[in-house]
């Protein structure tokens, strides 16, 4: 809503610009007419400053490690709720009543078979290709199976679209694990809910009956759903840029599967294990401490603070304790690595250096570790991070989608380049 207005001015021409308040979170200055009114435009690389859409479906206040899904605190959502009710509630903004959600469930389930043609997509994959490769083509390849969801002017059209895709998308991720390594692909099950469904395909096979172990389906229950949605960021700002010119779903999701492939957006938990295997031993600590402080060394230290999250990241309390969870339960107590990050957990709680820069671990620090005691390769990491944030992409895409008066996005420039010049032919060119 709008609340008092914003006066700038900029030689003899000035505007009053609106200032909206949001529920929560800050203020922001609506600045559509800026242009109009005195000919600039803002500058904000990485659009850091810049709000570019309205939503209701997460907030985040990094100051105060807050962050709400739909007004629920994502603490009490990875306690108490199974994937598939977060699901609904950031599709449908409540979560579901009993009637709500075994209908959902039923409905999802009904969508996990992948089309048999599709399996021949596999083959043309070289075998050492990365999961996120064949992810990414693969999601992207699914609208030339599903043409009505070219059709997004229909509500059924894209509820039908977003469930093809949240039911779909670990199917094709455990397969494309499956084919790297050269085993049979793994039929989902009806029986199964939706994160032991993902643990069978990844780990069960044709020649022997396979049991989901609980704590792992619970651990898994809860990376999927602290890893659903996080508000504007990169991957979720570029489905949010392509879905505003129209393309079809599916293209979309692939677009944010591309942004997050990027080791500065998804990859962040595979480079805790790099961090901990370049470090060696609990010898090698002090000296790799010493040199994260030493800002002319350029070691920096994995899975440790947050951009957003200036207090402790509200996703790592739960990680912690579901690592230690799974730690206990696989009876994992010697390996050097977890050892090591023991170690660096115990420093960055402790060390007046961490706590004073607000340095704590983040959800990417636990992550690696638990993926890791899973048996859940590295080159697999960020494909678990599609599979879980594909409902906040589909959510927001929706959102936009429906959005009155929603148009194509065009982000502006500051040109630095040559002024106009006049063609030069070839032979007189020096």
């Amino acid at each position: 809503m709008t609340g008092t207005t914003a006066s700038i001015k900029i030689g003899d021409k000035s505007a009053e610009l609106p200032v909206l308040k949001g529920i929560l979170g800050p203020d922001v200055v609506d600045i559509r007419r800026l242009t109009h009114d005195t000919g600039v435009f803002t500058f904000d690389p990485g659009y850091g400053e810049t709000a570019s859409c309205e939503s209701k479906i997460t907030f985040i206040d990094g100051d105060k490690g807050i962050l709400l899904h739909r007004g629920y605190p994502i603490e009490q959502l990875a306690e108490h709720a199974s994937y598939p009710e977060v699901v609904y509630l950031l599709l449908n903004g409540e979560l579901p009543n009993k009637q709500q959600h075994d209908s959902f469930v039923n409905t999802l389930t009904n969508h996990t078979l992948l089309h048999e043609q599709i399996r021949n997509f596999f083959n043309g994959y070289r075998r050492d290709a990365h999961p996120m490769a064949i992810l990414c083509g693969t999601v992207g390849a699914l609208s030339a199976f599903y043409p009505d969801a070219n059709d997004i002017s229909r509500k059924e059209s894209r509820d039908l679209s977003a469930m093809r895709l949240i039911a779909k998308i670990p199917t094709i991720a455990a397969w494309a694990y499956k084919y790297t390594v050269g085993e049979p692909f793994v039929y989902p099950r009806n029986d199964l809910n939706y994160a032991e469904n993902f643990l069978s395909m990844m780990f069960a096979r044709p020649s022997e009956p396979y049991k989901v172990n609980p704590v792992l389906a619970r651990a898994m229950n809860r990376i999927l759903i602290l890893h659903a949605d996080h508000e504007q960021n990169a991957s979720t700002s570029t489905v949010r840029l392509a879905g505003s010119t129209g393309a079809n779903p599916f293209a979309c999701i692939a677009a944010g599967i591309a942004a997050l492939w990027g080791p500065a957006h998804g990859g962040a938990n595979e480079a805790v294990l790099k961090m901990l295997a370049s470090i060696g031993s609990k010898d090698n600590i002090p000296d790799f401490i010493s040199k994260v402080k030493d800002k002319n060394s350029g070691v920096k230290l994995m899975g440790f603070g947050h951009r957003v999250y200036k207090n402790f990241d509200p996703r790592a309390k739960i990680m912690q304790a579901t690592c230690h969870e799974v730690l206990s339960e696989l009876g994992i107590k010697d390996d050097p690595e977890l050892d090591l990050a023991v170690e660096l957990e115990n420093i960055a709680l402790s060390d007046d250096y961490f706590v004073q820069r607000k340095l704590y671990p983040n959800v990417d620090f636990y992550s690696g570790i638990i993926l890791k005691a899973m048996g859940i390769p590295t080159s697999m990491f960020t494909v678990l991070f599609a599979v879980a944030r594909t409902t906040g992409w589909i959510s927001q895409w929706k959102e936009m989608i429906e959005e009155p008066g929603q148009r194509i996005s065009r982000p502006r420039q500051l040109y630095t380049g040559y002024a106009e010049r006049g063609f030069v032919e070839l032979d007189k060119r020096g």
